[in-house]
């Protein structure tokens, strides 16, 4: 393997350039990435990486898409960008129509954004300021479940469980009620049982039973939580938090940045429990991962409360770049190849080898558990460390991931889980290579029986 070190890139790099989750003395060297092509990116030195996490969770149709490259410069010759306050343009009301009619029902006003973490803010802001405007301001608190994770501003830091993603900026954040998830692998309740019993929704209950005429919303990660150690959820769970959200009367925003576009087997995962929140947030594979855009789309009553010829009721926020031209043509590209690619079938078909590949790994020690759920596959292992084991912090996650670049795979465990997201283009092929490749580095890696 050539020592990266000696990269003209790598060592320009260092001398200027600010990298997240890597500021430490020891960090391994970023990788000099110069091209990348359907599954695979390419090194300054020339050597292929198969990208297994979809370039944090964001590509879906493969790196430089024929179609997706033609829409981003046909749309960059006729308008590259104008300001979203006051003005308005065909690439963004044709995208907005497209998302509501793909959308659960009741989901029909687009809020156009950056990025997964401010759809989320966004989210928070309208929930917040819909009471608000509605005559009930005391409705100011927020309902988010344990280990959620919803970006990186404050307000998404605020209702992600306390981590080591959170824990420097305590001071910043507004406080939440927290509620219990459906963690089967971890639960309290059923862990050992054959069926979620969905006991954990008593948390959430009591919650609300109590506190309801002060809760603005209830947000959640449906289906998949993501950041927090891909944990997947049985869809009776978003059933039961819909329910009880209807029951007590307040707002249900759906967290759809990681799960959205067919990430979980459906276009959007809350299709699994066929619900619709009142809010859902959008972005990561919202333009195939080419380009920041987000969307926070919300439902006509939603939308109502900032009606007014009260410019004081109106939602004061809105970004720089906000709808981009660019962007939004090549969401429009990404939506297109789902229609004309039968992408959704791809999905499955991925699904299956991914539980039949992943499932055969059960019986190794460092194992625990095994969560699939449509191109998603993840694995809990089971470490030891005098400090305790689990979390992102775990030492194994950064030891394998060095051995599966080793390899020419690219992961980035979280922690003790290790998980394997791959653009959808992958082959039958690459996926059973890059199982051998989690096979044979968690068999070398295993203790001795």
């Amino acid at each position: 393997m050539t020592d990266t070190k000696a990269s003209p890139l790598v060592a320009r790099d260092r001398r200027v350039v600010w990298h997240p989750y890597t500021q430490m003395r020891t960090s391994p060297d970023p990788l000099p990435v110069v091209r990348g092509r359907g599954v695979y990116l390419y090194m300054e030195d020339g050597r292929r990486i198969l990208d297994g996490i979809s370039s944090w969770w964001v590509n879906i149709h493969g790196h430089a898409h024929p179609r997706l490259n033609a829409a981003l410069a046909r749309q960059a010759g006729e308008l590259e960008h104008v300001m979203f306050g006051g003005c308005t343009h065909e690439p963004a009301v044709t995208l907005a129509e497209r998302l509501v009619a793909i959308l659960p029902p009741r989901l029909t006003r687009v809020f156009f954004s950056d990025d997964g973490s401010t759809a989320v803010e966004v989210a928070l802001k309208v929930a917040h300021q819909y009471w608000r405007n509605r005559g009930q301001p005391q409705r100011t608190t927020f309902v988010a479940l344990e280990h959620a994770f919803h970006g990186d501003t404050v307000g998404a830091m605020s209702v992600s469980a306390r981590s080591v993603f959170t824990d420097a900026f305590e001071p910043l954040l507004f406080p939440v009620l927290r509620a219990e998830a459906p963690y089967r692998y971890r639960c309290a309740h059923c862990a050992g049982e054959p069926r979620c019993s969905l006991a954990c929704l008593s948390s959430l209950e009591r919650l609300l039973e109590a506190r309801a005429s002060e809760v603005a919303a209830v947000i959640v990660e449906p289906m998949l939580q993501g950041a927090g150690g891909m944990i997947v959820w049985p869809a009776e769970y978003l059933v039961g938090v819909r329910a009880l959200c209807d029951r007590y009367g307040t707002l249900l925003v759906a967290d759809e940045v990681l799960t959205g576009f067919g990430r979980t087997g459906r276009m959007f995962a809350c299709e699994h429990a066929g619900v619709a929140p009142d809010l859902i947030c959008l972005s990561k594979a919202l333009t195939g991962g080419y380009l920041p855009l987000a969307a926070t789309v919300v439902s006509d009553e939603v939308f109502d409360a900032f009606l007014s010829d009260d410019r004081a009721q109106a939602f004061f926020h809105g970004h720089s770049f906000t709808a981009n031209p660019i962007a939004c043509a090549v969401a429009l590209a990404s939506l297109d190849l789902f229609e004309d690619g039968r992408v959704l079938e791809r999905v499955a078909r991925l699904e299956a080898q991914l539980d039949r590949g992943l499932s055969g790994l059960r019986g190794l020690p460092l194992v625990g558990d095994v969560r699939v759920i449509g191109g998603v596959g993840a694995l809990e292992l089971v470490t030891e460390q005098r400090q305790g084991s689990g979390g992102y912090l775990d030492r194994v996650g950064p030891t394998l991931a060095a051995a599966f670049l080793e390899r020419g795979l690219l992961l980035r465990p979280l922690g003790n889980v290790l998980y394997f997201m791959p653009p959808y283009v992958i082959t039958d092929a690459e996926v059973d290579w890059a199982l051998d490749q989690i096979r044979d580095v968690l068999t070398a890696l295993s203790p001795a029986s």
